[in-house]
């Protein structure tokens, strides 16, 4: 069964945005993407969320603001942050490395 991975991060442009394009056609899992910004397109909703087996944050203060806006949800879902500062463009080869490294290094530990 594939699992549900919601990445995201501040406005879903660089990093969720990428991780979301590399593990899009990825047959382990279904992909989808939001952003934590009020300001922008895709808001996290607790739809979102709950449809999710997992979600994967960019930075701490993207798991503090679901905490914050969805905190039953919180307690109830896998959040793991990646650790990756908003310092990269979209689809950045170092970007790509980091996050291909990183996640499937939580995915290996389920």
């Amino acid at each position: 069964m594939r699992k549900s991975i919601l990445f995201v991060c501040s406005i879903n442009r660089m990093r969720s945005a990428t991780a979301h394009e590399i593990y899009k056609n990825d047959s382990r899992f279904n992909i989808n993407s939001a952003e934590t910004d009020t300001e922008a397109a895709n808001i996290i909703t607790e739809q979102l969320l709950n449809q999710a087996d997992a979600v994967i944050v960019m930075e701490r203060h993207h798991r503090n603001s679901i905490r914050t806006k969805f905190p039953q949800m919180y307690k109830s879902k896998k959040i793991v942050s990646l650790y990756i500062p908003d310092e990269f463009d979209y689809m950045q080869s170092e970007l790509i490395t980091i996050i291909k490294q990183r996640f499937d290094d939580v995915y290996a530990k389920g």
